[in-house]
């Protein structure tokens, strides 16, 4: 662990640096061999307004309406699924846990997958995630009322009914998804889906997930003291004057709807809200003044590499995203938890 902010400082900007390389690099890459300068073209006549006759139409359409979408759509839901993870892992001091503890990733996937078996998905790009968000927000409106006891929420009464809640969640989603098996069309797009993934994704899911992650980034700064007070444990917040209940009910609404976001956009993609801030804290320490930007790059960084790795690795197959951030990504906690179970012992 860095423990000298300018060593933190640091850190964060050779992830900056990763993140430019990365964004670059997944432009570039694609089923599709487009040249360098055809691409720099492209990109400098779509910001500067610039028109260049040596521009074929579907390299255009290519760069513009399939790469660019797919590109800032994994930087936005890597990044909200890394927040997500970093802000329960601090309310709930639990280093392991992740933004499905809750069930409202389970939720959003109920919602989204409720507006496919139904067909909604078909008239609108905005259907899906229109019924995640209302997923996201009943399952988020029942634990906590099942939680809450005059005003006053127990931590492990939440979990415990988060754990329950998802577990129902899964099995509403299982029996639609069994349901359907005589449509397979349905069906394959409900498999797809839950299994995460970018393929088919526009712009229309960029203006989606867009506003959310950045409304919901900047709140988070806010509060970067009361999540650093909160890991010292309620009491302590309290007496520094610290409105644990409000805050605790401010940051589910925002890690709710910024999962919702992203859930309801690329589907079920696991790890990088578990993986990222886990590691990033094992770098950088406790406080969330370094965490926050850190984990934004880190779970933008994470998402892009996977997707990266199965445009190169997996050119002709559609290899869904969220099996390569189990594949990669349990392994690799797995191997945190180890090397640290060795340091303990």
């Amino acid at each position: 662990m860095f423990n000298n902010p300018t060593h933190k400082i640091l850190i964060i900007g050779l992830l900056a640096i990763l993140f430019i390389t990365l964004s670059g690099l997944a432009v570039l890459q694609g089923p599709v061999d487009i040249p360098f300068n055809t691409i720099l073209t492209i990109l400098s006549e779509a910001i500067l307004g610039t028109h260049h006759d040596t521009i074929i139409a579907w390299q255009q359409s290519i760069i513009i309406d399939v790469r660019l979408p797919r590109v800032l759509i994994a930087m936005f839901a890597g990044a909200s699924l890394a927040l997500c993870g970093l802000i329960t892992q601090s309310m709930f001091r639990n280093p392991l846990a992740s933004p499905s503890i809750l069930g409202v990733s389970s939720g959003a996937s109920l919602g989204a997958v409720i507006a496919i078996y139904c067909g909604a998905s078909l008239l609108s790009a905005w259907s899906i995630p229109l019924f995640a968000f209302i997923g996201a927000g009943i399952t988020l409106s029942i634990v906590y009322r099942i939680a809450t006891n005059q005003g006053q929420s127990n931590i492990a009464t939440l979990l415990l009914s988060g754990v329950a809640i998802s577990a129902l969640n899964v099995a509403a989603t299982s029996l639609l998804l069994a349901l359907s098996l005589n449509n397979w069309d349905v069906a394959r797009m409900i498999i797809y889906w839950t299994m995460g993934g970018l393929d088919g994704r526009t712009w229309d899911h960029v203006f989606i997930i867009l506003p959310i992650i950045c409304s919901g980034f900047i709140c988070l700064l806010f509060y970067s003291k009361p999540l650093d007070l909160l890991l010292l444990g309620e009491q302590h917040a309290l007496s520094v004057g610290v409105d644990v209940k409000k805050t605790r009910r401010n940051l589910l609404i925002i890690s709710t709807a910024m999962v919702g976001a992203s859930v309801s956009v690329v589907g079920g993609i696991g790890f990088i809200g578990l993986v990222v801030p886990h590691i990033l804290r094992l770098i950088l320490g406790p406080s969330h003044r370094y965490l926050l930007p850190a984990s934004l790059l880190g779970g933008a960084i994470a998402l892009m590499s996977a997707d990266l790795f199965t445009s190169v690795f997996f050119k002709n197959s559609e290899i869904p995203l969220g099996v390569i951030t189990a594949a990669l990504g349990a392994p690799f906690f797995l191997f945190l938890l180890i090397k640290q179970r060795v340091v303990i012992n």
